[in-house]
């Protein structure tokens, strides 16, 4: 008997996350974990994200299916939670915004007819959190994405790196800025 170990939780701000639309499989086994890699090289099939829950909406025609907008100081992610994922649909329903928020969830893309892939959250779990966590995760993802940003060279070795580099023609100072950004509102509190 094979017991199934959950992907660790990676931490992406809202900026890269969006700018991410390259999916990832292992093997074509269809219950193969699904991974998105981003634009640093991140190799996600779950997230750990923090921010204000800006706005919360049910929009479920029949049963309940709840949209949320998070915001981190680099953008925006958007959750989705209804009947698969019910402890969090349920804690999402309960929770008036604004108010900071820890989401852990698995990524989905979505490909719309016309545009750009959207990339959301199913979160596995959502819990109100205080200023202090919000800022240790602001802090913590900042130096694991310019960790990131340091092993973005043609050379590496790594195939992440390398699927990123490809794929998405990195441009290193985009992400460090994305980076000063974040870590400067905690500078000045916006």
């Amino acid at each position: 008997m094979s017991i199934r170990q959950r992907e660790v939780a990676k931490r992406v701000f809202a900026k890269e996350l969006h700018n991410s639309d390259l999916p990832y499989k292992e093997h074509e086994d269809p219950y193969a974990p699904q991974y998105i890699i981003t634009p640093t090289g991140a190799k996600c099939n779950r997230v750990f994200v923090v921010g204000t829950l800006t706005e919360k909406e049910n929009i479920g025609a029949e049963s309940e299916y709840w949209r949320g907008r998070v915001s981190d100081p680099t953008g925006v992610f958007t959750i989705y939670a209804g009947q698969y994922q019910p402890q969090a649909a349920t804690k999402l329903s309960g929770i008036e915004p604004p108010v900071f928020v820890a989401v852990v969830g698995k990524l989905n893309i979505y490909y719309p007819p016309e545009g750009d892939p959207k990339v959301s959250i199913r979160p596995e779990a959502v819990n109100v959190v205080d200023s202090k966590i919000r800022d240790r995760w602001v802090l913590e993802t900042a130096q694991k994405t310019l960790d990131r940003i340091e092993k973005l060279t043609l050379d590496s070795d790594d195939l992440e790196v390398k699927e990123a580099l490809d794929h998405y023609n990195t441009v290193k100072s985009e992400y460090v800025e994305m980076v000063t950004q974040a870590l400067q509102s905690l500078v000045t509190g916006t």
